[in-house]
């Protein structure tokens, strides 16, 4: 509940203890507007509410304060922990904030009787042997593709691999040995495995050495065929080598690089395992004007290693910074306890360490100005666009509607959002359209801004531009629509709407615009910046109704396929899709492959097939 009585800072500091802690501030509307730690809570407080506060980001917090809660804990270092999972919690704007917070991607070597090479994300439940973090899904996928041509080693999911009765097209082309048809006996499949372990953690020569003595043995033995082979795999794997870049002496750490930009700061991290430089990531925290580089990187650090995602064996060996921070000492300390071997945090480092944080330094530098540079492109692109329109108070945020559907059916309309930084996907919305005439685009538009603004109550509420990807019967929906809004909640105001109708031959850059009211055309040339961006924010809004409707048809015609069958309900339709590797391997099934899936009897298997080839 809202409240505008000011803070009794005196009477609270009267109560409060002198134990280690964390405490919340909260403004008027009970908002935690500021998350903080300290080893003595009293002390802390009270420094908050002397005369001469002195920085002018705290009297601004103190300003709005209207309650504190506090949390005692037995150490400080519990209360660095708290601290950290109450501003990822609450998201405060007077502290650092990394916004970013997704799992990182792994490989895993999955610990079944013919393990499973494949990516994985989040928490490390299934059994097996995982390497990374990787900084991003890309770079996996990167490795998948290595292995293959390295380590004939299986990379199908469970269901398909189960399912087989004959090799697939990876052992045509030699990506795989073909374990689920007896292609590779067990101790040579075995033996791929141990080796692509052994390359994952970095050690290419020793699985260069062990295949150089099993060619050797082959040839001795007069099995030339799989010494050929062998040579092979060895050939490919001497040029992966020369491809790699090998960093030096050190095998583990991460690379902590900040670069700032008048208000802007970038966090640029680089990850090294295994005497190579496995890839990097930038974050953009949301950082106050007046922090310091050093309070900036312990915040980083705070939230980006003492989180439990992290703790899982995640943690490098040494972290370099290249600003020495309070409680770093602590925070080494507390990773130590939580990673299980001792965790070092390096700021004065030189030779090869000091190489890697000037890279990535200059690696935040470079995203910064890049950040920036499109930044820059997008505004002046919308200032363009505000040259054609001439809105009043410029042209803060736009919206655009698309319809998708096949022949009518499963339609889906899309919003999309663009600010002046670009896409907002975070408020983009998609519609399934029902109750209306089967390809019926105009009721179907009709039925998508009535979603979106049919609760809007005020002209605050509304973007200053809406398009509508179609022509004048399109635009003509949305301009009766807004009528009878305006006039319902009495809007002083309604955004400009603009219709894109496509020109000739649909070839981008012959759209024409068409003013909502007056039904003006507009012809922009082809290399206008205002142009570009209506075809920016329509290309979008048409790829995210496709993307819905394409999902939407799938997940039908699933459901229409095996629903359609007598004695095939939930559990055994996704026993049947999960088993046989989906909708197509169950129809290409023959009985015997239907009757080995649980809960399948012969009856039924024969009524599947019976179904499915029309009997």
């Amino acid at each position: 509940m809202a409240s505008d009585a000011r803070f009794d800072a005196k009477a609270f500091l009267a109560s409060v203890t002198e134990q280690p802690g964390v405490y919340r501030m909260y403004d008027k509307d009970r908002q935690v507007i500021y998350v903080g730690k300290a080893k003595q809570l009293k002390k802390r407080l009270a420094s908050y509410f002397r005369k001469d506060v002195g920085s002018t980001k705290t009297k601004a917090l103190v300003g709005q304060i209207r309650a504190i809660d506090v949390t005692v804990t037995h150490t400080e270092g519990e209360a660095l922990i708290l601290e950290n999972n109450y501003i990822k919690k609450y998201q405060p704007k007077y502290n650092i904030l990394l916004r970013d917070d997704k799992s990182y991607p792994y490989l895993l070597i999955s610990d079944h009787k013919h393990p499973k090479l494949g990516l994985h994300r989040g928490g490390k439940r299934q059994k097996g042997d995982y390497f990374g973090p990787f900084p991003t899904v890309g770079a996996v996928w990167e490795s998948l593709r290595l292995m293959q041509k390295l380590f004939p080693i299986r990379q199908c999911e469970d269901s398909y691999y189960r399912a087989r009765s004959r090799p697939c097209l990876q052992y045509q082309l030699g990506r795989c040995s073909a374990p689920c048809v007896d292609k590779i006996s067990e101790d040579d499949y075995r033996q791929q495995v141990k080796l692509a372990k052994l390359f994952l953690q970095g050690k290419s020569s020793d699985v260069i050495d062990v295949l150089v003595k099993q060619m050797e043995a082959a040839s001795a033995k007069l099995e030339f065929e799989q010494a050929a082979k062998i040579r092979d795999q060895i050939g490919t794997l001497r040029k992966v080598q020369q491809q790699q870049y090998v960093s030096g002496m050190v095998a583990e750490m991460d690379v902590v690089g900040l670069a700032r930009f008048k208000s802007q700061v970038c966090v640029h991290l680089l990850f090294i395992r295994d005497h190579k430089i496995l890839g990097s990531k930038s974050y953009f925290p949301a950082v106050p004007n007046d922090a310091s580089n050093s309070e900036i990187i312990r915040a980083f650090v705070g939230q980006h290693y003492l989180n439990r995602e992290i703790s899982q064996g995640n943690i490098p060996k040494e972290i370099v910074v290249n600003e020495d921070f309070e409680l770093s000492g602590e925070i080494a300390r507390l990773l130590t306890e939580q990673a299980g071997y001792d965790v070092k945090i390096a700021t004065k480092v030189r030779s090869e360490r000091a190489q890697y944080l000037k890279l990535a330094c200059t690696n935040g530098e470079n995203a910064l100005a890049s950040r920036n540079s499109h930044k820059e492109s997008m505004q002046a692109r919308f200032t363009a666009l505000n040259e054609v329109f001439e809105l009043a108070g410029g042209i803060e945020r736009m919206e655009c509607f698309d319809i998708s559907h096949t022949m009518g059916q499963q339609t889906v309309a899309s919003c999309v959002v663009f600010n002046q930084e670009g896409p907002l996907k975070s408020d983009y919305r998609r519609y399934n359209v029902h109750g209306i005439t089967p390809g019926d685009d105009y009721a179907a538009m009709a039925f998508a801004l009535n979603k979106r603004y049919s609760k809007v109550s005020s002209s605050d509420n509304l973007p200053d531009i809406v398009f509508i990807d179609g022509g004048k019967g399109q635009l003509a929906k949305a301009e009766d629509f807004f009528h009878h809004l305006s006039q319902d909640n009495a809007l002083e105001k309604i955004p400009l709407l603009v219709g894109v109708a496509k020109g000739e031959s649909r070839k981008p850059g012959l759209e024409t615009l068409i003013l909502g009211g007056s039904h003006q055309l507009i012809s922009l040339p082809g290399s206008s910046p205002a142009l570009h961006l209506v075809q920016h924010i329509r290309d979008e809004s048409h790829r995210f109704a496709i993307t819905g409707h394409r999902a939407k048809r799938q997940k039908a015609s699933k459901k229409s396929t095996l629903e359609s069958i007598p004695g095939i309900g939930a559990k055994k339709r996704q026993a049947l899709l999960k088993y046989l590797g989906g909708l197509h391997e169950v129809k290409q099934a023959d009985r015997q492959a239907l009757e080995k899936v649980p809960g399948i009897s012969k009856a039924l298997a024969k009524n599947i097939y019976d179904a499915l080839h029309d009997n």
